[in-house]
C-alpha cells in the first residue's frame, strides 16, 4: 500500500523457455496466475497497472491504466498472445520499460532469466530499479535442474531449437548437467544482489503464497 497513487508495470516473460514445466504446471502458466495475483492486489490500492511482454524484444506494450477491464485484457493477452520470437533478453526489455514510463513506478519482473545476455544485465536492473521500484519474480522448474535417469534422451532447447541427445543413465551427465544449472542459478543470483533488486523465487511445484509474503514482508 502507498499514500500516493502509483503506476505498477507486469514485465512479463513470453520466451520459448517458459512452455517448459513439470507435470503440475508449465511457467507461463504460473506467470499468468502471478500476473493476475499481483494486479488484482494492486487494484484495490486504486493503481494504475500496464504490462510489457518480452522475449529478446518487447513483443506487446500496454500502458497504464486502471479498472477490472483493463486487468481482464492484461490477463487474456498472457493466455493467448504468441510471440515472435523464443529467445531472451531482459535488459532490452527494461531499456524500454525505462523509456516508456517516465514517472516512477513500481515493476514486476516475471522471469526465468534464462537470457544468454547476461553481460549488461546488471548495468540494465541497477539503472531500472534507480528510476523505477524494481522487484524480480524468479520462475524455476525442479526438470531444469535434475535429469531423469531414463536412457537415452532427445533434448530440444526450447528458445534456440538446437537438439541433443544426452545418455541420462549416464551418472556423470547427470551430475554435469545439475552442476550447470546451480552455476547459473548462482549467477542470476549474484547479478540480482549487486544490482540492488529485491527478488524471490517461485517453484512451479510449490505453493506461491509463502515466497510472495515472505517478499513483502522483507520489504
Amino acid at each position: 500500500e502507498e499514500e500516493r497513487e502509483l503506476a505498477l508495470m507486469l514485465l512479463i516473460d513470453i520466451s520459448g523457455s517458459q512452455r517448459v514445466g513439470s507435470k503440475e504446471q508449465l511457467k507461463k502458466e504460473l506467470i499468468a496466475e502471478l500476473s493476475a495475483v499481483i494486479a488484482f492486489s494492486a487494484i484495490q490500492n486504486n493503481d494504475k497497472i500496464g504490462a510489457l511482454f518480452f522475449t529478446s524484444k518487447t513483443e506487446l506494450f500496454i500502458p497504464p491504466a486502471k479498472g477490472k477491464k483493463h486487468i481482464l485484457r492484461i490477463i487474456r493477452e498472457l493466455i493467448e498472445f504468441e510471440p515472435s520470437e523464443s529467445q531472451t533478453d531482459i535488459s532490452e526489455a527494461l531499456r524500454h520499460y525505462t523509456n516508456a514510463i517516465k514517472k516512477r513506478s513500481i515493476g514486476f519482473l516475471l522471469s526465468d532469466f534464462k537470457t544468454e545476455n547476461k553481460e549488461g544485465l546488471e548495468k540494465a536492473l541497477k539503472i531500472t530499479n534507480n528510476r523505477h521500484d524494481l522487484v524480480a519474480v524468479r520462475i524455476k522448474d525442479k526438470n531444469e535442474e535434475e535429469l531423469p535417469n531414463v536412457g537415452f534422451m532427445n533434448f530440444k532447447d526450447s528458445e534456440t531449437g538446437k537438439r541433443k541427445w544426452i545418455n541420462t543413465a549416464s551418472k556423470k551427465q547427470r551430475i554435469k548437467y545439475k552442476a550447470n544449472a546451480l552455476r547459473n542459478d548462482s549467477e542470476i543470483k549474484e547479478i540480482l544482489r549487486k544490482s540492488g533488486v529485491d527478488f524471490t523465487t517461485v517453484n512451479t511445484d510449490e505453493s506461491y503464497i509463502k515466497p510472495l509474503m515472505d517478499l513483502f514482508k522483507h520489504r
